[in-house]
């Protein structure tokens, strides 16, 4: 079985756990996912299944759309409702219209630095085994040194609801993002402190929850594994964005063969010629991203194609058969 199958994760399994959960009930081995949720977490969680987990790079590219639950005055280690507290501010909670102020440092491009609980590699050690040493030891979480700040840029970011010490947020953001950083910083920029309390996933690239199937659906029954095959979208409904292109015979066995294709190897001609108008506007033409779905005759999908160096002709990036 080949294709994508997005799930409403629960709060409680990791994303491994989601993973060998499915593979388990599709008997199929090869499963990954698209972007990590924590325990913690719930929400949408796109799975590639077989051939699909080649496209899994592409999926994990996409921005994310979250909603936050973020309590103020309180902080913690890990920044989230499952680290130990920090302290307790007894200074008056701010205002909304002070909260609506503080988010403006978080909206459009900024410089995010990874905490030292998160899965970033320093000297081959994951930072947050080495923040966990540090505190078994008894010292504050630290790390060697910290990794490098990352440039992010959050598209949207809002308040849609403030219940006395509690902020829920929806905000859109690119795959990397630490939204319990953004509650730290946002209760240090009130200067009362803050942490996550709870985080869900509401979109993942092109699918969202309407899209999903929960996983509690999904139990070893013939009716949980028949619900699972049911929702599985196949190869060619995948990278929707990306346009499709229906190739003859020949160019599907010259894609096959890693050859660079002709205008004569698709049934409907070549796409406009995209490579020269991006080479007049000072793009990089050739640089192996993917902007076509190259479609057999029967419409399956063959792999993914780009402009070529060689000016007209098009190139398969990736091919699956």
């Amino acid at each position: 079985m080949d294709g994508l199958l997005v799930l409403d994760k629960p709060t409680g399994p990791t994303s491994h756990d989601v993973v060998a959960r499915v593979r388990h009930l599709l008997n199929e081995p090869r499963v990954g996912h698209t972007g990590t949720l924590d325990p913690g977490a719930s929400g949408v969680l796109p799975l590639v299944i077989g051939r699909a987990t080649r496209l899994a790079r592409f999926l994990s590219a996409h921005d994310k759309s979250y909603e936050a639950v973020i309590r103020l005055g309180v902080s913690t280690d890990t920044y989230d409702a499952a680290g130990s507290p920090l302290g307790r501010c007894e200074d008056p909670l701010p205002s909304l219209q002070e909260i609506h102020r503080a988010l403006d440092a978080f909206r459009g491009r900024f410089l995010q630095q990874p905490p030292a609980f998160s899965a970033k590699k320093i000297q081959g050690r994951r930072s947050y085994a080495l923040a966990r040493a540090s505190v078994r030891a008894g010292s504050p979480p630290a790390v060697p040194s910290m990794p490098e700040p990352v440039l992010v840029t959050v598209s949207h970011l809002d308040i849609i609801e403030r219940a006395e010490d509690i902020v829920t947020l929806t905000l859109d953001c690119p795959p990397g993002f630490y939204v319990r950083l953004l509650a730290h910083d946002l209760g240090a920029r009130l200067g009362v402190g803050a942490h996550l309390v709870a985080l869900r996933r509401t979109r993942s690239g092109e699918f969202g929850l309407t899209d999903a199937v929960p996983l509690l659906a999904l139990d070893s029954s013939p009716q949980g594994r028949e619900r699972a095959q049911a929702a599985v979208i196949p190869l060619h409904s995948m990278l929707p964005t990306l346009i499709a292109l229906k190739l003859t015979e020949e160019g599907v066995r010259r894609a096959r063969h890693g050859q660079n294709l002709r205008p004569a190897d698709f049934t409907t001609g070549m796409p406009p010629d995209d490579a020269a108008r991006d080479a007049v506007a000072g793009e990089q033409v050739g640089d192996g991203e993917p902007r076509y779905r190259l479609m057999d005759p029967a419409g399956h999908l063959v792999g993914l194609a780009s402009w070529s160096s060689s000016p007209g002709f098009l190139h398969p990036s990736l091919v699956l058969m």
